[in-house]
């Protein structure tokens, strides 16, 4: 197995879900393909299952889901990932925290990433396709938590 290979596929991974974490869009739309396909999905706001097809819907969804001040962490590891010339799967555990301050709630979740992976023209690997089925999510409310300040937020609006 090309080591390079694995760890190309690797810091793939990785830079999509640092872009994701930080909002750099154009960063995390280099990492798929033009005809990448997606699923993902939330109980906690109801988009349990949405599939999309290309990378510009991909984008959007992630974009307007997870911008406007909502501050996300993902950590992804254990990758299993299977190599076949120009072409990879790989599977990730991952666990994530998204913190929405306008409704004063945390989701915690944890899945496993299905992913596909091409070799393009350029020589860079791209995400052909990306899902998961969550393990598990919760989600608790601070309104009612006296003791609960959230100390910094990348994104807020000054006041």
């Amino acid at each position: 197995m090309d080591l390079v290979v694995l760890e190309e596929i690797r810091r793939l991974k990785y830079r999509y879900l640092r872009a994701v974490d930080l909002k750099q869009w154009d960063e995390v739309a280099d990492t798929f393909t033009v005809d990448a396909t997606a699923d993902y999905g939330t109980r906690a706001t109801g988009e349990d299952g949405k599939h999309f097809e290309g990378r510009d819907a991909i984008v959007e969804f992630l974009t307007k889901s997870l911008g406007n001040g909502i501050i996300t962490v993902h950590h992804a590891g254990q990758p299993e990932i299977e190599v076949d010339g120009d072409t990879a799967t790989g599977r990730w555990s991952f666990t994530d925290k998204v913190i929405v301050p306008d409704h004063k709630v945390i989701i915690e979740g944890a899945a496993f990433y299905e992913d596909t992976y091409r070799r393009e023209a350029d020589g860079a690997w791209r995400m052909t396709h990306i899902g998961y089925v969550r393990t598990y999510e919760s989600m608790q409310s601070w309104a009612n938590d006296p003791g609960f300040r959230l100390l910094a937020n990348r994104w807020a609006v000054p006041a």
